[in-house]
């Protein structure tokens, strides 16, 4: 076996990940050739020069503008230091302004010389997490109409809401319900009810185009429409629009007593967070004034808000 330093080093210099070996202080006391070329492909102050540069003292730099990544790999790199961890993994985005990006973190520790030194490499794991990602978002759509479905809603949900309680903004919500979906079933068959519903997922998407906006599929014949950051003004001019392209689909739904085509009854309420309130209760509220929609000739929109259920109960 070849055991010559050059050797060695050709070796490490042929494999793809990152590598830079450290000693207990931190000081950079090997990197290899992807290590150089990556730092300087992306614009590296170190313009290449690594030798002796201290990895940790470049974790807290990351770490005081803020970068998260930053502190969490001067922690781990610590914790194997100082004998907390056998080893330290850490999965991270690293993306450029054009590509994503991921790496996979590893630190590890081995003894030569009577001297302890910890050898950090950086794996590209892009293809895997761009996988992945294809998959996440395949489990957040409904599988007939493309959009978002229930699962995927309420998390949303869930993450607007929090950012509005920070910023004390109001989220719309409103149920839609398709009137008399069953007839156009037993009229036409499942096909034409899944044409149906396909065409409403694809109307309701021209309604949610902002970061803070989704359509989803709630269940059945029922769609969700979310709007955070907006008012009740404005909610109330985007459903009455709606109302009218869902006229203009023109579906055909004869044996229903409400209209000779297919229309929908919606519940619209507007919520402002704050505590004491949940995310649950914007759904509620949303959910009965579907209810009084339906139960007043079905064909309309009913609003409610919070303000409305505790002036009823005062």
């Amino acid at each position: 076996m070849i055991q010559t330093q050059e050797f060695l080093t050709k070796v490490l210099d042929s494999v793809p990940d990152q590598l830079v070996v450290i000693d207990a202080l931190g000081d950079i006391q090997f990197a290899n050739k992807s290590w150089h070329v990556f730092g300087d492909e992306n614009a590296s102050t170190l313009s290449g020069d690594w030798d002796g540069v201290n990895y940790l003292s470049e974790c807290d730099k990351a770490s005081d503008m803020g970068d998260e990544i930053g502190t969490r790999a001067g922690q781990g790199i610590r914790s194997v230091i100082e004998a907390q961890n056998h080893e330290f993994y850490l999965e991270y985005p690293c993306h450029s302004p054009d590509v994503k990006r991921w790496f996979m973190m590893r630190v590890n520790s081995f003894d030569y010389d009577d001297r302890l030194y910890f050898v950090i490499s950086h794996q590209d794991i892009t293809e895997r997490k761009l996988t992945e990602e294809k998959v996440e978002d395949l489990a957040r759509l409904d599988g007939l109409t493309g959009i978002a479905n229930r699962r995927y809603f309420e998390e949303f949900l869930h993450q607007e809401w929090r950012r509005c309680a920070r910023l004390k903004k109001p989220i719309c919500l409103a149920i839609i319900d398709i009137d008399n979906f069953k007839m156009l079933n037993d009229t036409y068959g499942h096909q034409s009810g899944d044409d149906c519903l396909i065409s409403f997922g694809e109307l309701l998407t021209q309604y949610a185009r902002r970061p803070g906006d989704l359509c989803a599929r709630y269940g059945g014949e029922e769609f969700i429409l979310l709007w955070a950051d907006t008012s009740l003004k404005t909610a109330k001019r985007l459903v009455n629009r709606l109302m009218r392209d869902i006229s203009g689909l023109d579906i055909p739904n004869p044996n229903s007593p409400t209209a000779t085509h297919v229309t929908a009854s919606i519940g619209l309420t507007e919520m402002t967070p704050r505590p004491g309130t949940s995310h649950t209760d914007i759904v509620s509220i949303a959910d009965d004034a579907l209810y009084r929609a339906k139960e007043g000739g079905r064909n309309q929109i009913y609003c409610q808000t919070n303000r409305d259920i505790e002036g009823q109960a005062s």
